[in-house]
């Protein structure tokens, strides 16, 4: 039986999710957590052979809970399912040791087989992801700038676009404002951009992230 640990902040996401997988008879939904502290106080509570994470929960969350996570267990799978488009995110989650992602609009059939596949030691991704991985490692050299932010920069980088103020930013991230702004100016240095609007642009014109929710915030 796989046993799985599910984190979403959403009741009614997790309800689902608990739904599909009682369907399936060699896995069972073992545990629940709401954000990233309650992920972390279930993993020292017991073994889990799966966590099924999402990557927007309230205090620690993204990319820098994965890195917490493979740090301490270093050989549980990590399932990301996300509402963010995979260009988003997977390659930083992939990256961070996700040993999978796929989005919430998924099919519940790619769900349960990214579960098992992650069980088993594999990989799930999109094929499209998986060339991406493939040519960055193949020439680390032609990466993009956004694929020289580390996994911090790359939050922010992302709440910036999406039009979060520096003071948003810092409560959602548990950091100072003069923290935030410091990772401002060294994100804006990397891509080697004046302001905000230029991050935004970018974004959109590497498919980042979706139009419809950038919007630029003034710069502070």
């Amino acid at each position: 039986m796989i046993d799985i640990l599910i984190a979403d902040d959403h009741t009614l996401f997790r309800e689902g999710l608990k739904q599909i997988i009682h369907d399936e008879q060699d896995m069972q939904v073992a545990g629940e957590a709401v954000d990233g502290q309650d992920v972390l106080r279930q993993l020292r509570d017991r073994f889990w052979d799966v966590l099924i994470l999402d990557m927007s929960m309230p205090g620690k969350n993204g990319i820098a809970l994965i890195q917490q996570i493979k740090a301490s267990h270093p050989d549980l799978p990590v399932l990301v399912l996300s509402m963010h488009h995979e260009n988003q995110f997977a390659i930083q989650a992939i990256r961070a040791g996700a040993s999978g992602y796929i989005t919430k609009n998924s099919a519940t059939g790619q769900l349960i087989d990214a579960i098992r596949k992650v069980h088993a030691k594999g990989l799930s991704m999109s094929p499209a992801i998986a060339e991406k991985l493939a040519l960055q490692l193949r020439h680390p050299s032609h990466d993009l700038p956004h694929a020289n932010l580390s996994s911090r920069e790359f939050q922010i980088f992302h709440m910036l676009v999406e039009g979060q103020k520096l003071s948003a930013i810092a409560a959602t991230l548990s950091l100072s404002v003069k923290t935030v702004s410091t990772h401002k100016v060294n994100i804006l240095h990397k891509m080697e951009m004046a302001s905000t609007a230029g991050l935004v642009h970018y974004a959109i014109r590497h498919h980042l992230f979706d139009e419809q929710i950038l919007t630029p915030a003034e710069d502070e």
